[in-house]
């Protein structure tokens, strides 16, 4: 095996397009490199779909002006929209679409910033999420869509195509309890790739109109993209419910819906009050079970629900 990150990677990617049926273990012996590396690289391969027979998972990350507005003192307190002087905007944006490497991004102009507008950056963004079936962002729910969506509203934009979305902040509350939520945090215990550090100076600068600022924070924006796909890629076989990517690879078996792998181990049972089902893992570590109940059709006649 090579010896940089780099170098090793490259060789797993090259194995696993030669031999796109090895599971994940097999590959990692023969390699005499981790699983994580090797999950890794058929992430990044598109699990040796070709790309065209994949959804488009657009992962991205905006970053957001804040507002100016007259308060009376210091500390948490109600300020009513009188009191705002100017609004917020989008800064910048970043994405790249899972499974391929190029990163996307736009800033705003120093005059935008100043005057807190961001017509030169909104449409290209729009057009992303537009062509995406599947937005990944943390804290999607409550921060990037929601602000994304109200500049698409002000610039005169329509509604997106519909899309599914995941939401990996949402993902780890719902199943941890890690000592802090934010994105550097977790990558940092996870051993995986941490933002680029800045501080609230930088946005200071930014609606300042410093055109350095600007370029920092879209280096910034970019970064944080990258270390958002390494967290999905850990927390993936965990996102439940994962929109099902069987019903957009083309395939011949049976896939796993967080992966969209068809190498499948199928053990034990998964039990609903009426039904019985065959249960599996996938070698990307996500657990499923079959549509279909295993129960004769004279075992559910039979079979009692309790009230």
């Amino acid at each position: 095996m090579a010896n940089t990150t780099g170098e090793i990677r490259s060789t797993v990617r090259e194995y696993l397009l030669e031999h796109p049926q090895v599971g994940t273990k097999e590959a990692a012996s023969e390699l005499g490199c981790s699983r994580r590396t090797v999950r890794r690289a058929k992430a990044e391969i598109g699990r040796g779909f070709e790309q065209e027979k994949m959804p488009r998972i657009l992962i991205f990350d905006i970053e957001t002006s804040p507002m100016e507005a007259f308060i009376w003192r210091p500390g948490k307190q109600y300020i009513g929209p009188d009191n705002i002087i100017k609004d917020w905007a989008i800064l910048s944006w970043s994405a790249k679409w899972f499974y391929e490497s190029e990163i996307m991004s736009a800033v705003v102009t120093p005059r935008e910033a100043k005057a807190r507008t961001d017509r030169s950056v909104i449409k290209s963004l729009w057009n992303l999420i537009n062509e995406a079936d599947v937005v990944i962002a943390h804290n999607a729910a409550r921060f990037d869509l929601p602000k994304s969506n109200s500049r698409f509203l002000l610039n005169g934009l329509p509604k997106p195509m519909p899309y599914k979305t995941i939401d990996t902040l949402q993902v780890v509350k719902s199943n941890f309890a890690f000592s802090s939520n934010k994105l550097d945090y977790l990558n940092l215990i996870m051993n995986r790739r941490q933002k680029i550090e800045t501080n609230y100076s930088l946005w200071k600068r930014c609606v300042a109109g410093e055109l350095d600022a600007l370029k920092e924070m879209e280096r910034y924006n970019r970064g944080d993209v990258v270390a958002l796909e390494e967290l999905y890629i850990e927390l993936r076989h965990w996102v439940r419910p994962h929109p099902n990517m069987g019903l957009y690879c083309e395939g011949s078996g049976q896939m796993c819906p967080n992966c969209g792998s068809e190498n499948l181990k199928w053990e034990g049972k998964y039990y609903t009050p009426a039904g019985r089902f065959k249960a599996f893992r996938c070698e990307c570590g996500a657990v499923g079970r079959s549509r279909a109940s295993d129960l004769t059709k004279e075992q559910r006649r039979t079979l009692t629900i309790s009230v």
